[in-house]
């Protein structure tokens, strides 16, 4: 049991390995420049020439980075957020603008850090409570049936299933870049209990677009009613159910903290992604 959080440790240990060695100074090419907040923060040293490259180049290298393809993207518009959280995509001539240094401050950081990582609380407080039974049928215990040559394929496929369809469609490219791009809107001008349900704020449960509230507080119900349904299903079904929604909960967690590492680092937020604030009221 102890060592499947060692092994959700090392996965993050190599994330942040693989997001370190992209910056690193001593690369032959160079580095990608960090944000403000972050450059302020480190000590100067004339070894690592960051604070060198102009804005031109830090534009022009974020887009030959993050860009899908050599095409210009449509304008994106932001609605709502404050001073220094522009999240937008525009075309200008043939050069299209990607998502703008949020000018990260300790209190914005302080605000998204918890925004961010209350959800990936909140899920991994639902992956430890479901582990147990997704290992149950490998457990070696008075009444464990092993599982039938059928029953070990469909564990598998379904694990699999879940990690596309679940990990990387619906969290990778959807829910994981809201959350990231959501928590960067606050900052210490927020309402209170902006700040205080971050979490919540982050998952677009409140203050945010008609359309968005709606899917957001959509899925959550729906969530919750299958979750009722696969309580009943006998063993190993369940099991095999909830192995699945452990390998789905796990990638979506870590590509909230990928993305969200990489936007404290750059200084830009997800790019093409709209945080579904809703209209500012004249």
């Amino acid at each position: 049991m102890h060592s499947y959080p060692t092994s959700f440790a090392l996965i993050g240990v190599a994330l942040l390995n693989n997001l370190v060695s992209g910056f690193s100074c001593t690369a032959p090419v160079p580095p990608l420049p960090t944000s403000a907040f972050i450059r302020n923060s480190l000590p100067r040293s004339s070894s690592c020439p960051t604070n060198s490259y102009n804005k031109n180049i830090f534009q022009q290298r974020t887009k030959d980075l993050f860009s899908s393809s050599g095409h210009n993207s449509p304008v994106m518009m932001v609605r709502g957020g404050g001073d220094g959280t522009a999240l937008s995509a525009s075309i200008a001539g043939d050069d299209a603008a990607v998502g703008q240094d949020l000018n990260l401050t300790t209190s914005k950081v302080l605000a998204s850090l918890w925004g961010a990582f209350g959800v990936v609380y909140i899920l991994a407080k639902a992956i430890k409570r479901v582990v147990p039974i997704a290992l149950e049928p490998f457990m070696k215990g008075e009444g464990v049936v092993p599982l039938t040559q059928f029953q070990l394929a469909a564990y598998i496929l379904t694990c699999l299933w879940f990690a596309y369809v679940e990990g990387y469609k619906g969290f990778q490219l959807k829910f994981s870049p809201l959350v990231v791009s959501r928590s960067f809107t606050l900052n210490s001008s927020s309402p209170i209990h902006h700040l205080l349900l971050a979490p919540l704020y982050s998952m677009g449960l409140f203050h945010a677009t008609k359309k968005r509230m709606i899917i957001s507080w959509s899925v959550s119900i729906g969530v919750a009613v299958i979750v009722a349904a696969v309580k009943r299903l006998p063993y190993p079904w369940r099991n095999i159910v909830d192995a699945g929604v452990v390998i789905g909960l796990s990638w979506g967690s870590i590509s909230i903290l990928g993305g969200y590492i990489i936007s404290l680092v750059t200084g830009i937020a997800p790019i093409d992604v709209d945080p579904a604030l809703p209209e500012k009221k004249e």
